[in-house]
């Protein structure tokens, strides 16, 4: 059978190891694994979002109300925006899809970072797209400016995941607004703000108002997820922010229903219970410093993180594969970053009992 030739080469994305897969290939109890490697919430779920599961499980059989009005409004309210300026889909990464769907095909191209969310360039090569990456490995303005200005005609869509993952690293919102001001208005530029809560609650320069950036800038798309800071990865609920005029295009390549009755309830749910977010918020804050220490007395490098997670970087004698496949065995899952051509591992920032436990079998390993 033959396909179409732009994806004979494409990468598949490699996702976290499950809990299950552990269990099946070592025999460890899962009550005894830890899972630190897909930046979800270690806090797990608020109790408000599952008293909510329960009460709505009954409507499993039903569609959403596609019009997607509450959440909407909800987000509407949070960013000082209209329900027209937002778009809700699977996860945000599928308004990144629908974003390249529209403006890219392999008459085009996008600009990236060194190094950041695969998804970028996986998505890309479903248009055809050709994906410029800047040389640095952390977000470097300059080299985007740079690369940007070198291929113009080509770059239809910019991606600036800000915080960056994998690596935790974030610039200033004032820098990230004087470059947007700098692009051409009908190159597309994406703010993936997938971390931005953790960024914004560190330090407050690094926040991107969604209001502002696309009141400013009619070419800016923000996304945001529930996934992260919400804890609602299992649900699958991201959106976009931006211009009507752009929302309308995002729209035209959304399917209906696109996301379940139960996520949809739950992402309601999870936007009204703010104590939550600020637990999930200061414990994160709390135990980041716990990992920098630790870092930073065994002499590990690591790139300074406003997102929930940190990246250990090391050096010719250490080996990550093997560091994060010796923990693996003994129940703990990190993401080893090889795929990303980086000697290093990237670690969620769990809870009090689970970090003194990975850092101390981390200890042994190093």
């Amino acid at each position: 059978m033959k396909f179409n030739t732009h994806i004979q080469n494409l990468p598949i994305y490699e996702a976290g190891k499950p809990i299950e897969l552990v269990v099946r290939e070592f025999g460890i109890n899962p009550k005894n694994i830890i899972k630190l490697a897909s930046n979800e919430n270690p806090l797990g779920t608020s109790k408000s979002v599952i008293k909510t599961l329960q009460k709505v499980a009954k409507n499993a059989s039903l569609y959403p109300d596609d019009s997607f009005y509450e959440l909407k409004d909800a987000l509407a309210n949070l960013y000082s925006v209209k329900s027209e300026n937002i778009v809700i889909g699977s996860g945000s990464d599928q308004i990144i899809e629908f974003a390249l769907h529209a403006k890219t095909s392999d008459k085009n191209a996008i600009l990236v970072s060194g190094t950041t969310f695969a998804m970028y360039e996986i998505y890309a090569k479903h248009t055809g797209a050709k994906v410029y990456k800047t040389q640095s490995k952390e977000h470097d303005l300059n080299e985007f400016r740079k690369t940007y200005n070198e291929h113009k005609n080509e770059i239809k869509v910019i991606f600036l995941c800000i915080p960056n993952n994998p690596l935790g690293d974030c610039l200033d919102a004032s820098e990230v607004m004087k470059f947007i001001s700098e692009v051409d208005k009908d190159t597309l530029v994406i703010i993936d703000g997938a971390y931005m809560e953790f960024a914004k609650f560190k330090d407050k320069k690094k926040a991107i108002n969604p209001k502002d950036l696309i009141s400013k800038f009619p070419n800016a798309l923000y996304l945001g997820t529930f996934s992260k800071a919400y804890g609602l990865g299992g649900m699958r609920v991201g959106y976009g922010v931006g211009s009507s005029e752009l929302i309308t295009a995002l729209h035209k390549l959304r399917a209906p229903f696109n996301i379940t009755t139960l996520s949809l309830a739950a992402a309601i749910a999870a936007i009204k219970d703010k104590d939550f977010i600020k637990k999930t918020l200061k414990n994160n804050l709390k135990e980041m410093k716990v990992y920098e220490k630790f870092a930073t007395k065994n002499g590990i490098k690591f790139i300074p993180s406003y997102t929930n997670f940190i990246t250990f970087i090391f050096d010719e004698t250490k080996n990550a594969t093997q560091i994060s496949d010796n923990l693996l065995k003994k129940g703990i899952i990190l993401r080893n970053l090889k795929s990303y051509g980086l000697n290093a591992i990237r670690i969620t920032i769990g809870k009090p009992e689970q970090n003194k436990r990975v850092l101390g079998e981390l200890k042994k390993e190093i």
